[in-house]
């Protein structure tokens, strides 16, 4: 593994700790999680007391205490050797502070971070930025600087849970684009199918209209043959009725 990408958060020199990267120092903090870590079956022990000493506390040690506790050291193995780097316990001057705003800005530029909108790149660099400078709080007032603390977990909290919800709300409208879709294709398979049988029922109309128009034309022609033929029998029997007329006076009128 190389050793860690550099950072704006100000560390100490490393140290080495141990040439076989298993036997870790007891007071070593890993960032990192190993694979596999041993569970104990039994009681955990509580942690020991403090002894109370009549001395007063030394100012330095605490200031590093409270640093280890709120910035781990990192970690590292490098040719089979376990390296940590702790943060620095230095206090920092008024050039340290100008002095980290410009490098903010130059690792800003080098790495193309974006002005505006959601830029990974840039919320990473300004996260250093704000951990170097509860670095710095933290030793001229470590009360501050674990109130500094609470103010950045809140905020990565409040970046997580819009983040969760950003993630929430692309999801839910892919899926809606899905189902958008997904229902568009079912409607114009629909549209299709209603088409067809649109165009299957005009077939339908349009061959019952041939056989109406085929129909009428011939009753046409037999109600024309019909009406012939009738008028033809009303002719035979008015001339049949005018010959029987003519015959019943000729056989009345010589009896007169």
């Amino acid at each position: 593994m190389i050793p860690p990408a550099d950072s704006l958060l100000r560390y100490e020199n490393p140290v080495l700790v141990s040439r076989n990267p298993e036997k870790r120092s007891p007071k070593a903090r890993s960032l990192k999680v190993s694979p596999q870590q041993p569970v104990s079956t039994g009681p955990v022990p509580p942690p020991p007391k403090p002894k109370t000493t009549p001395t007063a506390v030394d100012p330095t040690k605490q200031a590093e205490e409270i640093l280890n506790a709120i910035l781990p050291p990192r970690e590292w193995v490098e040719d089979n050797q376990l390296w940590i780097q702790q943060v620095s316990t230095t206090p920092s001057t008024r050039m340290d502070v100008v002095h980290l705003q410009e490098e903010l800005d130059l690792k800003l530029q080098q790495r193309q971070a974006r002005e505006t909108g959601i830029c990974p790149v840039r919320r990473e660099l300004y996260s250093q930025c704000f951990d170097e400078l509860i670095r710095e709080v933290t030793i001229n007032c470590a009360e501050r600087g674990l109130l500094l603390l609470r103010v950045r977990d809140e905020i990565r909290m409040t970046i997580a849970a819009y983040q969760t919800l950003y993630e929430s709300s692309v999801a839910f409208g892919m899926r809606k684009a899905l189902q958008a879709e997904q229902g568009k294709s079912d409607m114009e398979k629909r549209i299709a199918e209603l088409e067809d049988e649109k165009r299957d029922l005009e077939r339908q109309v349009n061959e019952q209209k041939t056989k109406c128009e085929a129909i009428e034309k011939r009753e046409s022609e037999r109600r024309q043959v019909e009406e012939k033929k009738h008028g033809e029998e009303v002719q035979f029997l008015k001339r049949t009725n005018q010959q029987l007329k003519a015959q019943l006076e000729g056989i009345i009128a010589p009896k007169k």
